[in-house]
């Protein structure tokens, strides 16, 4: 194979494009604040995987097999919800983003032939650049932390985003629960790279690498997160019970909770003496330390002991939630549940939901069992592989990060590379590989290709709230946003909220209702119901509306104050029969 090393910059280029500049971007357009970071992770993850040298082997799809069968049922699930109203650009999104899961599974299958002496052969091609870009996007997103916290006047929004809460450093994700996991994502990353003492072909010095690795707990630190506070103790427990690396690393891991403690007293320490803001303090001081999530889990519990078997569907959670009585709800708009098992319940059902989490169990146990079976450094590697995935999946337990591609992507490739059969159980067949590797490079060319097509499909909808120079009318933007593959939600959303009166509209309300109904979507729609003959359903929305307190809705609800008016306007009215959500729902044909 004397091309192989020759792809070796190419194979690193594509990586940082996969894993670093998608989390380094600070710059985002309306309506989505996450949407360029996610397509640059799908684009760089495509070109990285064109960029292997070698095809995974015959027995690759088998090794991977339980998580491919979990992303199955939920492309199934997806497809049945798409069936059942979700709207086609929100069904495609979710189907397309599982089916770039599984190939990144898939592409971390391979590995060099047994006649072939590489660099990385103990983890194959995508070993040493994932693990480099992983922790150069730990390290660069440290640094941007300390400017957030220490230098706020060197944030200027475009190259470094500004942080909006005050002492806390949110990197240019601007979500201090994601800077936390990415920089512990380096931290990890930095174990191997240690262990073998280089970074694709560069020396590691010891002292180098735990310079770098106190620079990424104080950064943790920054970000506040109580995730990654309790992520710190995963790193300890890793290095009691891995026997396998060497006496200075596991020391190092097993004192990660104390040079946590060490940090957050420093920063305590220093704002007390500078009258400067820690946010970290702020936190602690906080009276709902779930920020909610134990409100929205409580409603979670309550729509699956309304619908147990076959759930609200998938995508429909917020749909459902919304609209279903909850006197005692959180205010906030959630989209999500914040904890994976539970949104697999209460979208999916109970059946579905204990089969997903069993695939997944026996996932990680078998993950477990393999990466204990690897030899000397391919262990250390695949057992690094493994504490990824189970630090997303703490992560997914209080927040929804498998939702991002910057976050699901490496995790599926961690998953994939834990999964990797050891040695002695590899069949015979893959000694024998061949170089050609055509099906990596299509299936990472239609990934990178997709990726530019929706970049392009985003723009038709950016062009309706960011016009700039354009000289077509909001009417005639909406219409070329309604024809985008993936985004026509968006569009719809814009239609639906400016159009007046709100019932000329009404078909707008079947797609966007079903991203996040948020306070101006919902009065809208309650005007259009009312103004198109659905008196209760729109009182009923009305009702649901005044649960969240919001004060967006305060004109609302502000003609209810004057009860002389006659005839009473229909959001002060009770409905004389209460909708259930999924009396809402558009009707089949």
């Amino acid at each position: 194979m004397p091309h192989a090393p020759n792809s070796s910059p190419a194979r690193l280029l594509a990586a940082l494009l996969a894993l670093t500049v998608p989390v380094l971007l600070a710059r985002n357009v309306s309506p989505s604040t996450t949407l360029l970071n996610q397509l640059l992770a799908v684009g760089g993850w495509g070109a990285l995987i064109a960029c292997l040298p070698v095809r995974p082997g015959r027995g690759a799809i088998g090794a991977v097999v339980l998580p491919l069968a979990l992303l199955a049922v939920l492309v199934a699930e997806a497809l049945w919800s798409w069936h059942g109203g979700l709207p086609s650009s929100l069904a495609l999104s979710a189907i397309a983003m599982m089916v770039c899961a599984g190939t990144v599974l898939w592409a971390a299958q391979a590995r060099w032939p047994r006649d072939t002496a590489q660099e990385d052969d103990a983890g194959g091609p995508l070993l040493r650049p994932v693990l480099a870009a992983l922790l150069l996007a730990g390290v660069l997103s440290s640094v941007i932390a300390l400017l957030q916290v220490f230098a706020p006047q060197w944030t200027d929004g475009d190259w470094i985003a500004r942080s909006g809460l005050p002492g806390r450093a949110v990197g240019n994700l601007r979500q201090p629960n994601h800077l936390s996991t990415l920089i512990l994502f380096g931290l990890i990353a930095l174990v191997p790279l240690a262990e073998a003492g280089r970074v694709w072909g560069l020396r590691l010095h010891r002292g180098l690498a735990l310079v770098l690795g106190v620079l990424m707990i104080e950064a943790v630190v920054l970000t506040a997160s109580r995730t990654g506070m309790v992520a710190t103790l995963l790193l300890a427990g890793w290095g009691l019970l891995d026997k396998g690396l060497s006496r200075r690393t596991r020391i190092a891991l097993v004192l990660v909770p104390v040079v946590y403690g060490l940090c957050w007293a420093g920063m305590a320490g220093w704002a007390r003496e500078g009258s400067h803001v820690f946010g970290g303090e702020a936190r602690l001081a906080e009276k709902d330390l779930s920020s909610s999530r134990g409100a929205i889990w409580k409603n979670t519990l309550s729509l699956i002991a309304a619908q147990p078997w076959t759930g609200v569907g998938w995508g429909e959670f917020n749909f459902a939630w919304t609209l279903t009585a909850f006197p005692d709800r959180p205010v906030a708009f959630f989209d999500h549940t914040h904890n994976l098992l539970l949104q697999f319940a209460v979208e999916l059902g109970l059946p579905m939901a204990a089969l997903l989490a069993l695939l997944l169990t026996a996932a990680l146990v078998l993950a477990w069992r393999r990466s204990l079976a690897q030899p000397a450094e391919a262990g250390v590697t695949a057992r690094a592989a493994l504490v990824i995935v189970l630090l997303a999946g703490l992560h997914s337990l209080l927040e929804y990060p498998l939702w991002y591609a910057y976050f699901l992507l490496p995790t599926a490739w961690a998953l994939g590379h834990a999964l990797r059969r050891p040695p002695m159980n590899r069949p015979t067949v893959l000694s024998a590989t061949p170089p050609s590797a055509w099906a990596p490079r299509v299936l990472g060319a239609l990934m990178t290709a997709g990726a530019l097509f929706a970049l392009q499909d985003f723009y038709r909808v950016v062009l309706i709230y960011q016009p700039g120079d354009a000289t077509t009318s909001l009417a005639q933007r909406i219409r070329d946003g309604q024809h985008s593959v993936f985004f026509s939600y968006q569009a719809d959303y814009a239609l639906a909220t400016t159009t007046e009166p709100p019932s000329q509209a009404l078909g707008a309300f079947e797609t966007a209702t079903h991203a996040l109904l948020d306070t101006r979507l919902m009065m809208a729609w309650a005007r259009a119901l009312d103004g198109s003959g659905h008196p209760d359903e729109a009182r009923t929305l009305a009702q649901r509306l005044r649960e969240f307190r919001n004060p967006a809705a305060d004109d609302f609800f502000a003609v209810c104050e004057d009860e002389t008016q006659t005839p009473r306007p229909f959001q002060c009215e009770a409905p004389a029969h209460v909708v259930p959500w999924r009396g809402f729902m558009p009707a089949q044909e």
